[in-house]
């Protein structure tokens, strides 16, 4: 069964509606015994990146969501769910990220318009998807997608049971859903 972290905050209504069209039983959990009892695990996140690692301390599930990663659970990262999957971001360089991987979530150019909202191109595959964000993970080894919001950065993480996405596919119509639907059909 899937399992939503629930840490307080986020886009968890948004997550709730896009699994019940997709007919898919899912499990609420904030605490670390809910998630070392998941098969799969779904972090959405929206809001700023110190209190969402704050949040998740706060719950004590922080060293349990690291160890199923690592254990291979399949996860799947919503925006900030997905960064939080690295060692830190400029939105609040005094709180660490999970590390699962390493490298620093960057803020958009001071010059830049932010938040980065509406639709933006995928790339290469030229599918549009709605993103809401003002930090960005570098294009690195496991970028499966990219976009170009003034820089290239990664849109689409792929590495193994890991999957997360900057966008918001609760909010990007048939593409989201697409998106969830094999997160959720993967072996």
């Amino acid at each position: 069964m899937i399992t939503i972290l629930d840490y307080g905050a986020g886009n968890l209504r948004s997550v709730q509606n896009t699994l019940a069209e997709l007919n898919c039983e899912y499990k609420l959990v904030n605490d670390a015994a809910g998630l070392r009892a998941a098969t799969k695990i779904l972090l959405p996140g929206v809001g700023h990146f110190g209190q969402m690692m704050r949040a998740l301390d706060a719950l004590d599930v922080r060293e349990a969501l690291v160890e199923r990663i690592r254990a291979g659970v399949p996860f799947f990262g919503i925006c900030l769910g997905m960064q939080a999957l690295f060692e830190s971001s400029e939105e609040a360089p005094e709180v660490r990220g999970l590390g699962i991987y390493p490298g620093t979530v960057r803020r958009f150019a001071m010059d830049a318009r932010v938040p980065h909202m509406g639709w933006n191109q995928l790339e290469p595959d030229g599918r549009f998807v709605y993103f809401a964000h003002s930090y960005y993970v570098p294009e690195g080894e496991h970028t499966a997608a990219a976009c170009t919001y003034g820089v290239r950065f990664t849109a689409m993480l792929r590495a193994g049971n890991v999957r997360g996405v900057q966008f918001h596919p609760e909010k990007s119509g048939p593409v989201g859903l697409a998106l969830v639907r094999d997160f959720l059909e993967a072996a």
